[in-house]
């Protein structure tokens, strides 16, 4: 079988067991980013205490986050854990919008993908997973996002080795399917969703996940 037959039979088996995901949560495309920014190194529920906190403060858009003093930023997102590295990296994320695009998101999602991937990797804090998150979930691009869940689906199904680079684990996905938000979208949530409740880390459910029979 090839590549693009491959994974769209994984796509679609995915999608038959579990479901639209309906992922990235989150109201806003901003809301979306700094999600984006906060869950690395930690859990969603985490990233979630620390959005409510921003809600809250009425702190969730680009004006009003700019306005706020780095120690106050880094108190309101504590939840997410490494909350004074995160304010950093958040008040660089802020600079980029405000230097570059007038503070408007918007502005940012009218460049081509490669350019928009390449402003973004620019930033400080921000590496190639959370870069792609944001251009498809915050900005609707078609940059597939590929992670620790998809690394270690296809390396347990003697796709690609465990420790591939990013780039050539993402490109494993982009080089051969449509360039489609939605697809990207749904595609890398389905492959978390598989990750956490079958494929853990130890103790995988192999014989019960929906890609069993993909299995060497």
């Amino acid at each position: 079988m090839d590549r693009t037959s491959l994974l769209e039979s994984y796509y679609s088996s995915m999608l038959s067991e579990l479901g639209p995901s309906q992922w990235w949560p989150g109201e806003t495309p901003f809301e979306i980013a700094v999600g984006a920014i906060l869950t690395q190194n930690t859990n969603w529920k985490n990233v979630a205490k620390a959005i409510d906190q921003l809600k809250a403060a009425n702190a969730l858009s680009v004006d009003a986050m700019s306005a706020l003093s780095a120690e106050r930023l880094a108190e309101l997102i504590q939840p997410s854990g490494f909350f004074r590295l995160k304010a950093k990296r958040l008040r660089a994320f802020l600079a980029l919008l405000n230097d570059e695009y007038d503070g408007q998101l918007e502005a940012l999602a009218q460049e081509d993908c490669a350019t928009a991937r390449e402003k973004l990797l620019a930033v400080n804090g921000i590496g190639p997973e959370t870069a792609d998150s944001i251009l498809l979930y915050a900005l609707g691009q078609p940059s597939f996002v590929v992670d620790a869940y998809t690394r270690r689906i296809l390396s347990r199904h003697g796709l690609l080795p465990e420790d591939v680079p990013y780039d050539e684990l993402r490109d494993f996905f982009m080089d051969v399917l449509p360039e489609d938000a939605s697809l990207f979208n749904e595609f890398h949530a389905l492959i978390v969703r598989v990750g956490k409740q079958w494929c853990r880390k130890s103790k995988p459910l192999c014989d019960e996940c929906p890609l069993a029979t993909f299995l060497p």
